[in-house]
């Protein structure tokens, strides 16, 4: 059986909630997941994993959160090649990079071999309405391009 890893980090509780419910919807899809946080993560694991889920919010003018700054230098030295990835998000449009970690993730799990299966999904703020389906799709549609 296939195996999926969560990697995440937030700090107003938006970002672990898209999480919750991505993580949700594959496991009732059927899927094998563990999900963490991303200070309690070492990068070497994503190599053990099929599946690779990162969710991290967007700092200031599209930077990184400083919790996820030393988990992503460290990914330089992995090898994800053979994985399917993907990438979640809260962000705000208050910010004139809207989501900009997102995409900053996504491009670095290319880099390091990992093939990225679905566009980010970028949420204004905290999963509300509409936005919980996403996160549920999000979650059914990467599980099934992992299985396919």
């Amino acid at each position: 059986m296939k195996k999926y890893i969560l990697i995440f980090t937030s700090m107003s509780g938006n970002t672990e909630e898209m999480a919750e419910i991505i993580s949700e919807a594959i496991t009732e899809e059927g899927g094998d997941i563990l999900v963490k946080d991303v200070l309690e993560a070492d990068p070497s694991e994503l190599e053990q994993y099929d599946g690779i889920l990162l969710g991290a919010y967007t700092w200031g003018n599209g930077d990184l959160p400083y919790e996820f700054l030393d988990f992503y230098d460290e990914m330089d030295q992995l090898n994800l090649a053979g994985r399917k990835a993907a990438v979640f998000g809260s962000c705000d449009s208050f910010y004139p990079e809207f989501g900009a970690a997102v995409d900053t993730l996504m491009n670095k799990l290319q880099e390091c071999g990992a093939d990225v299966v679905l566009e980010g999904l970028k949420v204004q703020l905290d999963p509300i309405g509409e936005d919980v389906e996403r996160c549920k799709q999000f979650g059914k549609v990467f599980l099934k391009k992992c299985t396919d």
